[in-house]
């Protein structure tokens, strides 16, 4: 048995590389938890572990990767399964990448919190008064906060994937856009629309390209090189294939854009390179993990220095949604905060995307497919899970609270 460092594009952030035999279907690599006083337990990782390979086990998914973090650090890591990566099926490694979908929204969302910080943006300036080609059809009453909120009325506003990059193609459907229902009054999730319009507003008050400056202002300070919006070309090789394990479902309610086949685009490289900002995101679990550690330790960078400030990120992460906005098809209160959803004390949690144990000060952002991505400020605690294998919803609304809460109660 030998051992070495790695860093999975997690600058900063060590794990103790431990190479064992295993069953090489699952993966060949295990990872000795990192642990930390106060932080997970041998026996809690364990049970993490071994609840997300039995998916594997049992067929249910081609591959899966899960992270834990907690005091700056990635305490542990595992990857299990097989996946076509650039063409050829092979295992999964901890190394491996993978659509984050929805989980994206967060990491776009924090860019405009450094907006905010950095005094480029309020969050009650109307949309209209930053992008002139948005203010048609009633929306210029529209604010930077409701869309934050998935509350602006255009969830179903559609933009095809051909024109995805074209910036000319982009204002022209701001401007064809109507208001399904009046800004405010309700919530409705707006899958990908409300985050191309944050993407414009980044472009409009830094004059930069949003990918260039969520790389420059976020992922790098961060030491996150390996999480990315707008993937390079030459990384491909390195991400799993999204693949349908079941018949797929038609979309929910407000999800009307995130069809099977708009699902399976993001295999292709040409759209990865895009980073659509709700959705085409890639990175691995350990970098989702290490994203919110930063976030819940106040901004601190583990190499030094802070990407935000501790008051920014409170700020943010604060419920801005009303009993008045609820999940149209689930029918709780949504609990959002600016681009992220809160827990909440109502005993909610789990239909929010955590697990029971979090505290109600968490905050995070599912994708599609059932990626994870959550912080926990009080405990600590920060989770980083993804797969390439699509099943039922009700199966991933199941999955995520599983293994949010065995992620929640680790360190117990």
């Amino acid at each position: 048995m030998r051992a070495t460092e790695t860093s999975y594009g997690v600058t900063g952030y060590h794990f103790l590389r431990v190479i064992k035999n295993e069953c090489p279907r699952c993966m060949t690599v295990s990872v000795a938890e990192s642990l930390t006083a106060g932080g997970p337990t041998e026996t809690g990782l364990s049970a993490l572990f071994a609840r997300v390979r039995n998916d594997i086990d049992q067929d249910v998914l081609p591959s899966a990767q899960v992270a834990i973090g907690h005091a700056g650090a990635i305490a542990g890591i595992r990857t299990f399964g097989e996946a076509v990566q650039g063409g050829t099926r092979r295992p999964a490694t901890d190394e491996t990448l993978y659509s984050l979908f929805s989980a994206t929204k967060a990491i776009v969302g924090a860019a405009t919190w450094a907006l905010c910080e950095d005094g480029l943006l309020r969050i009650e300036e109307r949309v209209a008064e930053i992008i002139p080609e948005f203010a048609t059809n009633g929306k210029d009453i529209v604010t930077v906060e409701q869309v934050m909120l998935h509350i602006g009325g255009f969830p179903s506003a559609p933009f095809q994937p051909g024109d995805w990059d074209n910036r000319e193609r982009r204002l022209q459907r701001f401007a064809q856009w109507r208001l399904n229902w009046e800004p405010g009054s309700r919530f409705e999730y707006h899958a990908t629309s409300a985050h191309w319009v944050l993407a414009e507003i980044i472009e409009r008050r830094t004059g930069v390209d949003f990918r260039r400056y969520i790389r420059q202002r976020l992922l790098d300070p961060m030491g996150l090189h390996d999480l990315y919006v707008g993937l390079p070309p030459e990384m491909n090789d390195r991400v799993a294939d999204v693949v349908h394990v079941t018949p797929p479902e038609p979309p929910p309610g407000g999800w009307g854009e995130v069809t099977p086949d708009a699902i399976l685009n993001f295999n292709r490289p040409e759209i990865r390179l895009v980073g659509v900002p709700g959705g085409g995101g890639v990175g691995g679990a350990a970098q989702l993990a290490a994203f919110y550690q930063v976030l819940i330790n106040g901004g601190e960078c583990r190499g030094g220095g802070h990407v935000l400030k501790p008051e920014t990120i409170e700020w943010a992460t604060r419920v801005r949604t009303t009993d008045q906005h609820r999940d149209p098809i689930l029918g709780h209160p949504v609990n959002r905060a600016l681009t992220v959803v809160v827990a909440g004390d109502d005993g909610l949690a789990e239909q929010r995307g955590f697990g029971a144990g979090t505290s109600a000060r968490a905050f995070g952002h599912a994708g599609a497919g059932g990626q994870i991505a959550w912080g926990d400020p009080i405990s600590g605690i920060s989770l980083g899970y993804c797969t390439n294998g699509f099943v039922g919803l009700e199966a991933q609304r199941q999955r995520t609270a599983e293994v949010s809460t065995l992620a929640a109660r680790c360190s117990r």
